[in-house]
């Protein structure tokens, strides 16, 4: 199992996490994308390619359309000349950086089109690109004099929610990211679908990364699994996640039981009384009185979350059931916290 932690880019903190996570033996810093919310995902992964030598860095994840895929090739490819050999390309169709701005996701053509292109560039290949209309073939101009790098591979995963995403992800990827999948049969059964995609190509690729961003928290001896230390750590994730299930439901998709059962009739009126100022603490912290719907049951169905051997008992659970990669993704306020407690607890403690 390699270990990472996620968060929300910030040009002034993300770099001396991702350095306190290499300190605590972290595999992975991985950087989100959400231009209306966040900080540039690309000037804060260089600042952390500038400030650490070992830990892998990588977008997790960065948004289809939101910037063309040249610009998403050519942005990875000039982080991995600043640290060659050391970077994933996260991509998927996006959730905060296009509903922010009232705008669906990416759809899967997109999506498709965006892999194809980042792929083959990186590869310093020539590809057909198609943006306004036009529809041409293009390649990167200058791999030799140290704007970029493509001569150390970028691995790409596809961060895949849904089955016709999740067989794209086994067809193209060279991982899939999933979101808080902790639940070993939940895994097992997404696996199910990106194995469609395997089948395109002959078969599991050996290396092939199966990663979750998921929320955690190692709680203390007698300490309640609801107490106000650990919703503090863990609540505003929680919270990003049943944002996500709100807004599946409100278009009529499918939203996951496991979510459903917590969007209950008065936290769905909350939501619409406040949907227009949710964004604004999206993984930050809870909106006053949400508080009150993260309950225990919550925290224990979408958390891993409790005492030390229960945490590590459930990890060996997930990887038997085919996860390679678990990346805790921290609230705002607690990532420094976090990063040690779970790397002294957990990273230090995984056979």
């Amino acid at each position: 199992m390699r270990f990472g932690v996620s968060f929300q880019s910030h040009i002034g903190r993300s770099w001396k996490h991702a350095v306190l996570a290499e300190q605590m033996g972290y595999d992975h810093a991985w950087f989100i994308d959400s231009q209306l919310i966040a900080s540039d995902v690309y000037a804060c992964m260089t600042l952390a390619a500038e400030h650490t030598e070992r830990i892998g860095l990588g977008t997790m994840i960065t948004v289809v359309d939101t910037r063309i895929a040249p610009v998403i090739a050519h942005s990875i490819a000039t982080i991995n000349q600043m640290a060659p050999g050391r970077v994933v390309l996260g991509i998927g169709a996006g959730h905060t950086a296009w509903r922010a701005m009232g705008i669906p996701p990416a759809t899967i053509a997109a999506f498709r089109h965006s892999v194809d292109v980042c792929r083959g560039l990186l590869r310093g290949e020539s590809v057909e690109f198609r943006a306004r209309g036009y529809a041409n073939e293009i390649r990167f101009q200058d791999t030799e004099h140290g704007y970029i790098n493509i001569h150390d591979p970028v691995p790409i995963y596809l961060a895949a929610s849904h089955p016709r995403a999740q067989a794209l992800a086994g067809e193209l990827g060279d991982g899939v990211i999933t979101i808080s999948l902790l639940d070993p049969k939940a895994l097992a059964n997404n696996l199910g679908e990106v194995a469609r995609g395997w089948e395109t190509r002959g078969g599991k690729p050996a290396d092939y990364a199966v990663a979750t961003v998921g929320i955690a928290c190692v709680t203390h001896p007698g300490e309640p699994i609801d107490s106000d230390r650990v919703k503090a750590r863990v609540g505003p994730r929680i919270a990003v996640a049943l944002h996500y299930a709100y807004e599946q439901r409100k278009a009529g998709r499918e939203v996951p039981p496991f979510m459903d059962a917590f969007l209950t009739p008065a936290y769905r009126r909350y939501l619409d009384e406040r949907w227009e100022e949710i964004h604004t603490t999206h993984s930050r912290f809870l909106h006053p009185g949400e508080d009150a719907f993260i309950t225990a049951d919550a925290i224990r169905a979408m958390s891993l979350t409790g005492l030390r051997d229960q945490v590590l008992e459930r990890l060996h659970a997930l990887e038997a059931a085919g996860l390679s990669d678990f990346a805790i993704s921290p609230a705002w306020d607690h990532v420094a916290d976090s990063v040690v407690e779970f790397g002294r607890e957990i990273v230090q403690n995984y056979p």
